[in-house]
């Protein structure tokens, strides 16, 4: 069943991605503890995996979500 959501909606929760993948891909930060840095990526690499597998998607490039949650599982 599909979900019922806006292009609005759709290009927000894209949005949201990339900040996630950002975040990711900058690393831990040095102020960040490496037990709350592992939390940190297990919290944004499921975001992820929640997020890729919604039903909406259209034509949006998912080659950088892919890549991080590899990087980071």
């Amino acid at each position: 069943m599909s979900e019922e959501i806006t292009k609005e909606e759709i290009a927000q929760n894209y949005k949201a991605m990339g900040h996630s993948v950002d975040l990711l891909n900058a690393g831990k930060p040095d102020d960040m503890e490496a037990d709350e840095w592992t939390a940190t990526k297990a919290r944004n690499v499921e975001h992820l995996e929640l997020m890729k597998a919604k039903t909406y998607w259209t034509s949006e490039d998912m080659t950088a979500v892919d890549k991080a949650i590899a990087d980071n599982k």
